[in-house]
């Protein structure tokens, strides 16, 4: 009979985890999303709705480094292998754009898949842009005029960042920093 309650007491809790973060997702706590993922991913490796929320909330966190592990995870579902393509392409966008401006590597002639991502959209302007080795960048959102992004490093002794302000008529809304 106690195991019996060990085992329905840890199902309800195995349940009530992947809620948990679907509720922290839906509320817009992608920090804690992507915290609580991570330090709940043994137990759920195998959870593949829960390593997407995961993910998610990483992704909308801006800690796209820690896509890696759910990339390599999600691959038992057409869902989640979609998932992991998706976040794939963000997280390669990612590393060559800051390689680009950081190291001046030449990414300008590159035909990748890209999403609606903020960062996609800025790495797909940067690509198309044939101006290279500015301070800084400015490129106008292509489906909203209002919308403006502006991309630039930010240098430091230790590890410089890469910089994305997203500007909404001119005032900024967002700002994504990456490194």
């Amino acid at each position: 009979m106690r195991y019996l309650l060990i085992l329905l007491l840890s199902v309800n809790i195995y349940a009530n985890m992947t809620n948990t973060l679907l509720e922290l997702y839906k509320d817009g706590k992608y920090k804690q999303v992507c915290k609580k993922g991570f330090d709940y991913f043994q137990k759920y490796k195998r959870d593949e709705k829960f390593i997407s929320i995961y993910a998610f909330g990483c992704l909308k966190s801006d800690y796209i480094d820690r896509l890696v592990v759910p990339i390599a995870a999600l691959k038992r579902s057409k869902e989640a292998r979609a998932n992991a393509t998706y976040f794939s392409v963000i997280l390669m966008q990612k590393k060559m754009l800051y390689q680009a401006l950081v190291d001046n590597y030449e990414i300008k002639d590159l035909k990748l898949p890209t999403t609606n991502y903020v960062l996609s959209k800025v790495f797909d302007m940067y690509v198309q842009n044939q101006e290279t080795g500015k301070k800084f960048y400015i490129f106008q959102d292509k489906e909203n005029k209002d919308l403006k992004y502006k991309l630039y490093i930010l240098k430091n002794r230790k590890l410089s960042k890469m910089i994305i302000e997203e500007y909404l008529n001119n005032k900024r809304i967002k700002q994504h920093i990456y490194w």
